[in-house]
């Protein structure tokens, strides 16, 4: 294909893109345009393909195929109503696939859809790990201020570690840190906040804000008092979490996060270089 046909696709394509509430979509109407598709009914064939694929794909089809009313201008100013789709990049991709591809416009967007389905699977897995980061970044300022009020009303730094460690049996409903350690094949060494997902990690930074916030307002003093505080609130959360089926102790270990760190540290370097050499040229 040559370099200006591309161009031009390249363009059309972008051209036709929609933003709604921060989600991109095509219109299929406008979509079958740009296939070089004639007819609806010819397009709408590859469009049941497509939903196939995608129920085939375990995505739901609702979530990607939105059924919408279109007006459009008719001769002598009339107007008719017509039936569209809102489709999503992902959808766009799936239509692409099953189209014909001796037509030129479908070999473009085969290709076009994969590269930008792929990256918004990438922006995606960014968020995710910014998540996840965030999160324990988060615990680890709320432990830091358990440690300082427990210290503070007559507990050690050993006796912190009894304290955070009866919390996590409470939370994993009956397994320790160390047992969740040797159960999720965690290094003696490494944290186990630093392998866990992000709702585990959020669980544990709700139960220790609560277990902070209580002790301040009821004084608590000593190992015992605070020990019971922070198991009561670790038991609160599993139970809110099973009320969603979520059983923490049975969620897998994700990642190091020192490593998923280093990751996104080293995308942001690649990223600033990109940007550089766009800039230089």
């Amino acid at each position: 294909m040559k370099k200006e046909i591309i161009t031009k696709l390249h363009k059309q394509f972008e051209d036709y893109v929609h933003v709604e509430n921060g989600i991109e979509f095509c219109y299929a109407r406008e979509l079958q345009e740009l296939l070089g598709y004639e007819k609806w009914d010819n397009f709408y064939k590859v469009i049941e393909k497509a939903k196939e694929s995608c129920l085939n794909s375990k995505h739901a089809v609702s979530d990607h195929f939105a059924n919408v009313g279109k007006t459009i201008k008719m001769p002598k100013g009339a107007e008719k109503e017509i039936n569209d789709i809102k489709l999503t990049r992902y959808a766009c991709y799936l239509i692409a696939q099953n189209g014909d591809s001796r037509k030129e416009q479908i070999a473009f967007a085969q290709t076009y859809f994969a590269i930008q389905t792929r990256k918004q699977e990438i922006l995606e897995e960014r968020i995710q790990l910014m998540e996840r980061i965030q999160a324990k970044e988060k615990l680890s300022e709320s432990e830091k201020e358990l440690s300082r009020n427990i210290y503070q009303r007559g507990v050690d730094e050993k006796g912190f570690g009894r304290i955070r460690s009866k919390g996590d049996k409470a939370l994993f409903g009956g397994h320790n840190t160390n047992d969740m350690k040797r159960k999720l094949k965690i290094p003696d060494n490494k944290p186990l906040a630093d392998f866990l997902p992000t709702v585990t990690i959020k669980a544990k930074d709700f139960a220790t804000e609560i277990t902070n916030f209580n002790t301040k307002k009821e004084d608590l003093q000593g190992e015992e008092l605070i020990t019971k505080e922070h198991v009561k609130n670790n038991k609160n959360i599993r139970e809110l979490l099973n009320k969603s089926k979520i059983k923490p102790e049975e969620l897998a270990a994700e990642e190091d996060i020192k490593k998923v760190e280093r990751k996104v540290k080293f995308q942001e370097r690649n990223k600033e270089a990109l940007n550089a050499k766009r800039i230089k040229s």
